[in-house]
């Protein structure tokens, strides 16, 4: 299987930039045209700037406009079986003191391939 990349957001938006629509466009050519039978789960999270609550839901609406992208370019909702937001309990790169480049790794939607045939 080609390799599904992560998707990157911009600080405190769950806005789907162009250079993360392109992934998206990616991830929707695989799943439509050579992996129909695809599953995916989708997980979105923050980097650690805003209280653990605030987070916990931008990275909601982050999952949500992921999966949102993938259905309104004709990929099923069902093919999609977890979209969740875990805000910055599982960041890419630990740090206390982060780098904005940091902060940008940690600010992501990833994919989990759940079925394939």
């Amino acid at each position: 299987l080609a390799e599904i990349n992560k998707i990157y957001f911009d600080f405190d938006k769950a806005k789907i930039r162009p250079d993360a629509a392109q992934e998206l466009d990616k991830l929707v050519n695989l799943m439509a045209n050579e992996y129909p039978e695809l599953v995916i789960e989708i997980g979105s999270h923050t980097d650690r700037r805003g209280s653990v609550e605030y987070n916990r839901r931008l990275a909601e609406r982050r999952a949500q406009a992921t999966r949102d992208y993938l259905v309104e370019n004709g990929i099923a909702a069902e093919r999609i079986v977890t979209f969740k937001g875990y805000g910055e309990e599982q960041p890419e790169v630990e740090c206390s003191n982060c780098s904005e480049q940091q902060h940008q790794l940690n600010r992501r939607s990833i994919f989990k391939v759940v079925k394939m045939e």
